[in-house]
Order: structure tokens, then C-alpha cells, then sequence
């Protein structure tokens, strides 16, 4: 049964905004801080290397009908309506951006990929704040289960916020960052995501700040009360609900889910993963919560959480995910407490409306654009190299502005 519940009809009003992330503090608060390397894998099966062709589903719009198997289907930038030369650039400015990886698909095929710093196709690492888009899918697959709706309470989960200011804070409000939480960035990235052995206990600790629903904060400490969420709904540990119900579904072979010193997956970040794998998951999401015929999310979940706005104060963000929805921006840069930007403007301006991302620390990315099915990702350390010039969603966002010449669907 699914239990998806509007989420409109709110006041909002402005209110400065945290940042996205912030340098290296949030790499050493996990049980497995180590960023990347070649020979590196998590706790998590590797499946085999074999070929297997690419499957075939009919698709709908803005999906790709597409599928990698056990390997990718792939495919040159011609026959893939790209322009190689703008590819080559955008590859360029990765490197030159310190990256450890770049991985392009279209239509569900692999279209070229690139690996620097001594890494490959199976090298994994902490993807951070990118965790946060995983983390919206399990709290979007436990609701089409039944086992929550996004106007719950927290508190029916968290019984220490019961008769509380928190009492009214939902699970939406967690999802679009209008909890109401506390948060200051010393107890944001310092306390909470480097020293507190429990970071579930810690994060649910803290005071009620605002009314829910009244201000925008990019909060990690409230994210990470869904791992209680999630754990008391399903009735599972949230790293195995993610292993049995996400990456296993997508032959996410090489990815797994870090824990806290205490045992606790964390919600806000710890995903460690490939470029290759984090494509697998751009385009599950790209299609629509689909998987080769398996909805692994319902697509109006999906929708939802990518495709409006999920409050009036950020255009740029839905529920755990990044957009590129026109209005007042807080991005990943002006997060940190920059004025509201006008109501016309974009996280990456030019580039289409419907396109959505998963961010985290150190640049990374994964870009969809529906209007191209093109899903970009890129992979680095969690701080960029001195003297390098950063690769951000406007390098991403190329593939999809400059690199298509023609649409091979057409």
C-alpha cells in the first residue's frame, strides 16, 4: 500500500542556510573514513565481472528503456547523438578538478569514462552528502510498503520527541529541510558528524529551534534522525534494507553503507561507492524509480522528490535531491548563509528545468537530465588539491548543454 500524502499548502519565510558540506570534518566522523583508492571496497558482495548484454524495457518519457546487466552496454559518442570533443573537455576539466572518476551514460548505455589518481572501475569511496538522495529512496520505498507516510510524525519513531516542541515535526519536514531543528555549524560538522560516537542518539538530543515548516537548513543532524525513522518503520537495520532493496536490485555489486562508532548507519552520509555504481543509481532515478521492469521506488515518489520544489524557500531543492527548478536559490555554495538569490535563478543556469542531482562533499556528482537521458557522475577526493580549479554541476551540466548534437530516439 503506498501512503504518499501532499505536502503543500505552507508559509514559509526565509532564514539564513547551512552549508552543504564542510572540508574534511564529515570524513573523519565515519567508521570507514578512508576517501579513495583503487583496491578499496566495502562491506558488500562484488559480483562477477562477466558481460551481460543490456536488457530492454518499453520506456516512458524521459526514460531510456535501457539497462546494464552484470557490465554496460556501450556505445561511441556518435552513434550516441554526442559531440566527442566537448566530452574530451568535460573530461579535461575533471582531471583538472583533482577527480578521481567520470563516467557519462545515455539512454542507459555507456557512453565513455574516465579514471585518474591510480583508481579504476571497481575503486570505491565515501560519496557523502550524495548519501542524502539514497537515503530519500529507502524512506520512499518504505512508504510505498505502507510502513510510513511523509505526514507521520518523527515522534511516533522517536519517542523522545514526544510532547515536545519537536513533537510536530514530520518526516516530510525532515525530507526537505524545514525541521525546525537546531543547528550551528560547530555542532553541525563538529560534535555531531566528527565526535559523537552515536550520531543517532546525538543528532535526536538536540532542541527544536523554529516551528517546523517555518525555515530552510540545511541541517545533516536532522537527516540523520531518519535513520531512526527508517530503522523503526521498517523494522530493519538501514544499511540491510539498503543492501536488500537497493543495491542488490541494481547491481550495485561494489557499494555498501558506513556506520558510526556505535553501529549506526548514517543517513546523512556514508554511502561508499563506484562512478559506475552511483550511474546505476542516477538512472534508476532517471527512469523513474524502474529498474529493468522492477519499480524499486514508485515513480510518483520519484516525482515528488525530483520533479517540484518540495518548500517555497529553496527552488533548488525536493526531497534529499538537488534541482535545477527556477526561483530563490540556497545551492551548495550560497548554502552557507548567502542572501536568497532572485526568483528567476537556477543552480546551474541554462541548463534544463527538469534536471536533478545528488551532491556531496569534494565535488560529488551525479547530474540526470530527463530531457537528454543523460546521467552524469564524478568521483574525487572529499578536498580538492591545492592550485586545482573545482569541478562543479556546470562542468556536469555541459554533457547535457553543450555535448548533444542530435537524439538517437528520434
Amino acid at each position: 500500500m503506498h501512503r504518499l500524502e501532499s505536502r503543500h499548502g505552507r508559509s514559509l519565510r526565509a532564514a539564513p542556510a547551512a552549508l552543504l558540506c564542510a572540508a574534511a570534518l564529515i570524513a573523519s566522523g565515519c567508521s570507514d573514513p578512508s576517501s579513495s583508492a583503487a583496491d578499496d571496497q566495502p562491506d558488500a558482495s562484488v559480483g562477477s565481472s562477466a558481460e551481460q548484454p543490456a536488457s530492454q524495457v518499453t520506456a516512458g518519457p524521459g526514460s531510456t528503456g535501457t539497462f546494464p546487466g552484470d557490465d554496460w552496454e556501450t556505445v561511441s559518442a556518435e552513434d550516441a547523438g554526442m559531440d566527442p570533443a566537448v566530452l574530451a573537455e568535460v573530461a579535461a576539466a575533471a582531471e583538472a578538478g583533482g577527480s578521481n572518476c567520470l563516467v557519462v551514460t545515455r539512454d542507459g548505455r555507456l557512453v565513455d569514462e574516465w579514471y585518474w589518481n591510480d583508481t579504476g572501475p571497481d575503486s570505491t569511496q565515501e560519496v557523502f552528502s550524495a548519501s542524502k538522495s539514497f537515503t530519500d529512496v529507502l524512506v520512499g520505498i518504505a512508504a510505498d510498503d505502507g510502513d510510513l507516510s511523509v505526514t507521520d510524525k518523527a515522534s511516533k519513531w522517536i519517542p523522545e520527541w514526544s510532547d515536545t516542541p519537536s513533537d510536530e515535526v514530520t518526516v516530510e519536514h525532515l525530507l526537505n529541510n524545514t525541521s525546525g531543528r537546531y543547528h550551528d555549524l560547530a555542532t553541525d560538522y563538529g560534535q555531531m558528524a566528527v565526535q559523537a560516537p552515536d550520531k543517532t542518539a546525538f543528532a535526536i538530543g538536540l532542541d527544536q529551534e523554529a516551528e517546523p515548516g517555518t525555515t530552510w537548513v540545511y541541517n545533516n543532524s536532522a537527516i540523520q534522525t531518519l535513520e531512526a525513522v527508517l530503522s523503526g518503520a521498517t523494522g530493519e537495520d538501514m544499511a540491510d534494507f539498503a543492501q536488500d532493496r537497493l543495491f542488490t536490485p541494481l547491481g550495485m555489486d561494489d557499494s555498501g553503507w558506513a556506520r558510526d562508532a556505535a553501529g549506526n548507519p548514517m543517513a546523512f552520509i556514508g554511502v561508499r561507492s563506484t562512478c559506475r555504481d552511483m550511474a546505476r543509481f542516477g538512472l534508476m532515478a532517471l527512469n523513474h524509480g524502474d529498474w529493468d521492469g522492477q519499480q524499486v521506488v514508485s515513480a510518483e515518489w520519484m516525482e515528488q522528490s525530483t520533479g517540484e520544489s518540495s518548500q517555497d524557500l529553496n527552488a533548488a531543492y525536493g526531497w534529499l535531491w538537488w534541482l535545477n527548478r527556477k526561483g530563490p536559490v540556497l545551492g551548495p555554495e550560497t548554502a552557507s548563509g548567502g542572501a536568497v538569490t532572485p526568483a528567476d535563478s537556477q543552480l546551474v543556469a541554462g541548463a534544463p528545468e527538469d534536471m536533478f542531482f545528488a551532491l556531496g562533499l569534494g565535488g560529488q556528482i551525479i547530474a540526470i537530465d530527463p530531457t537528454t537521458r543523460t546521467v552524469v557522475t564524478r568521483l574525487g577526493p572529499s578536498t580538492y588539491p591545492p592550485d586545482t580549479v573545482k569541478f562543479t554541476t556546470d562542468d556536469a551540466a555541459r554533457v547535457t548543454t553543450e555535448a548533444i548534437i542530435e537524439d538517437p530516439q528520434n
